[in-house]
């Protein structure tokens, strides 16, 4: 499998980068082709322009090797952390110049009139991996954990993605080393669960 991992954290010793770099690791071990995006460390623009929101746009270079690669994958894995409730804005800008109509998904009429989105992607499963410093608990039962609905329903939802699986690690700034480590092992283990060997 063609496996897709896009992480998004200006710090390249981050625990961001463990968990991909974990993720990765495993996959690879299992046989997959893994190609990463790191949106800092390529200095990814996350600003659209004008030129490029119609849907037939001519995209630059950059933007439409990232459009190959995603439709191209047969597995997602995105990682970043919890800030304010959402992704980095790098992400959110991948995902307003990437994860575009005619690319990962396009309105069409249903059986009832009304428009709808229809997913264009080939791939079946995304895994996001998230670190934050705000408990599990306070995160749902206090915001309503924004990043649940975001990955899950409008991402997934929107492009057709069947299965999600999202990991919260939490609370980063207080893990002790062996946290972390077994952090790392949940990690590497979601991988090779969802993205099985061929």
């Amino acid at each position: 499998m063609r496996i897709l991992v896009v992480i998004a954290h200006p710090n390249p010793a981050s625990f961001n980068h463990a968990l991909a770099a974990s993720a990765a690791s495993a996959l690879r071990v299992q046989g997959h082709e893994v190609l990463v995006q790191d949106l800092y460390a390529e200095g990814f623009d996350p600003l659209m322009p004008a030129a490029e929101f119609a849907k037939d746009a001519l995209l630059p270079p950059d933007v439409a090797r990232r459009c190959a690669e995603l439709t191209a994958a047969d597995g997602l894995i995105i990682v970043h952390p919890n800030w304010w409730g959402q992704p980095p804005a790098v992400l959110k800008g991948w995902i307003d110049r990437v994860v575009r109509p005619g690319v990962a998904y396009e309105f069409r009429l249903r059986a009832d009139g009304k428009p709808g989105p229809v997913g264009l992607l080939k791939l079946q499963t995304a895994l996001i991996l998230n670190t934050g410093n705000t408990p599990l608990e306070t995160e749902r039962a206090v915001y309503g954990d924004p990043l649940e609905g975001l990955w899950k329903k409008c991402f997934c939802g929107m492009c057709g993605i069947p299965r999600a699986e999202r990991l919260y690690f939490t609370s980063v700034i207080v893990s002790t080393p062996d946290q972390r480590a077994r952090w790392l092992g949940e990690a590497a283990a979601a991988a090779t669960t969802l993205f099985p060997r061929g």
